[in-house]
């Protein structure tokens, strides 16, 4: 998902809040979670009740991407349609697709002109989109908008306003213990030299981040917490490049992470950068392996890569899609994660550990039945404190959260008071280098 700089700078401010990697829209009134869970389920009832189920032949679909099929991010939301559609019976002629618009104006006259096209529902894939497509949502009420990682539908009031998200934290986890187990094995051959360790003896580990909005926070965290759950001794330093898609500053981020004695590097970036820069040092002689993000790395990477923390976004698009094929509302916010295939991991690498498959089952297989809790706050601090409190529905528009307690019994439920991540906490252990 993507975000505009401009919640990302406020939302980095602040520990008490979080979003996918930003702030919550202002609301008029508060709610409790509850009261607002009761009204919005009220409105979808009502609104299920009297929808009509469409033909599908006379379904008209729009799709506002912000890149196009080149980069792993949006590749993996074309691929999810265009299964989607297949499943439901779409046909190609009923999608209408624009590619590489970006995060400003040009968003609402895309959908606008979508509408004018004949499309009853229009999806965008990219945080900095959402503005633009709830404006578009408030203009023409018969049309459903549905705005892709993004945090203000249930604040915004519009019945025809929509979030998704997967719960990518859980991948970023697993991804990480595949991570942990690789870096426990080099420490067992005696692989990691002084210069991988810091002066309190934790091994270093980096991280290539777009921006610090609470979706990329949520997501290094968890993969922290995966490679930390192996190896307790290891810290991890993030690097910014300020923009999704931008190979050469992926690239540069990686090698000035692994020229600080990082020795396994992982992503939330759009671009094989990182991936290619480590498989470079690698052959060169520099011990480093790395987990990409969205798309399987081996084939620019078949040495360093282990595996990418992925996205079905097929499921969402299918369930989606057969709400408008049935006559159902579409959720207003909506978050799936391993027990729906919504996420996973891509195919190990060569170079991953002994035993890697196995463990990988395991935590899968936790995770599903629920004994595995990622962000359990046992397993973290702040300041070194344990946190037991977190608010992470802004109500006001300051970017401080003033409801919506996120912690419950000892565990950090991300993505349940909406479907965007809001994970916004700085945990121990991981130090941002140019958060802006």
């Amino acid at each position: 998902m993507k975000k505009s700089i401009a919640l990302v700078l406020a939302f980095a401010m602040v520990l008490a809040f979080a979003l996918v990697g930003c702030g919550t829209p202002q609301a008029s009134e508060s709610a409790s979670p509850s009261e607002s869970a009761q009204a919005s389920e009220s409105a979808q009832a009502s609104e299920s009740a009297s929808a009509e189920p469409a033909a599908a032949s006379d379904v008209k679909i729009g799709v506002i991407l912000v890149h196009d099929e080149n980069t792993g991010y949006d590749s993996a939301h074309i691929e999810g349609i265009k299964k989607a559609a297949a499943a439901v019976g779409f046909t190609d002629d009923q999608i209408i697709w624009k590619y590489n618009i970006p995060e400003d104006e040009t968003c609402y006259d895309t959908a606008t002109d979508l509408v004018e096209h004949g499309c009853k529902y229009i999806f965008s894939d990219s945080y900095g989109h959402q503005s633009h497509m709830q404006q578009a949502a408030e203009e023409n009420p018969d049309v459903t908008f549905v705005s892709m990682t993004g945090d203000q539908a249930a604040l915004s009031g519009l019945k025809n306003f929509k979030n998704a998200f997967n719960d990518t934290y859980q991948s970023r986890y697993v991804s990480g213990v595949v991570a942990g187990m690789k870096l426990a094995e080099l420490v067992a051959d005696g692989k990691v030299a002084q210069k991988n360790m810091d002066k309190d003896g934790n091994i270093k580990i980096g991280y290539v981040g777009a921006f610090p909005y609470a979706e990329v926070v949520s997501g290094y965290t968890a993969f922290y917490l995966g490679v930390k759950s192996i190896v307790p001794n290891v810290v991890m330093d993030v690097q910014y490049t300020n923009s999704w898609y931008d190979p050469t500053a992926e690239a540069e981020a990686a090698n000035a992470l692994v020229s600080s004695g990082c020795i396994i590097i992982s992503q939330h970036a759009d671009s094989t950068g990182a991936p290619s820069a480590c498989e470079a040092l690698l052959e060169g002689g520099t011990t480093v392996y790395c987990v990409g993000y969205n798309v399987d790395m081996l084939s620019v990477a078949p040495k360093a890569a282990l595996t990418s923390a992925q996205n079905d976004w097929s499921v969402y698009y299918t369930y989606a899609f057969n709400c408008i094929k049935n006559g159902e509302e579409i959720k207003t916010d909506w978050a799936e994660g391993y027990n729906q295939g919504a996420v996973m991991i891509s195919k190990l690498g060569e170079s991953c550990a002994k035993g890697t498959a196995e463990k990988v089952q395991e935590v899968e297989s936790a995770l599903k039945d629920g004994t595995l809790n990622v962000f359990d706050t046992a397993n973290f601090t702040v300041g070194g404190k344990k946190v037991t409190t977190y608010l992470a529905i802004d109500t006001d528009g300051d970017w401080v959260g003033d409801t919506g307690e996120a912690i419950e019994n000892g565990v950090f439920n991300e993505s349940t008071l909406r479907s965007a991540p809001y994970f916004g906490l700085r945990i121990d252990g991981i130090t941002e280098l140019n958060a802006q």
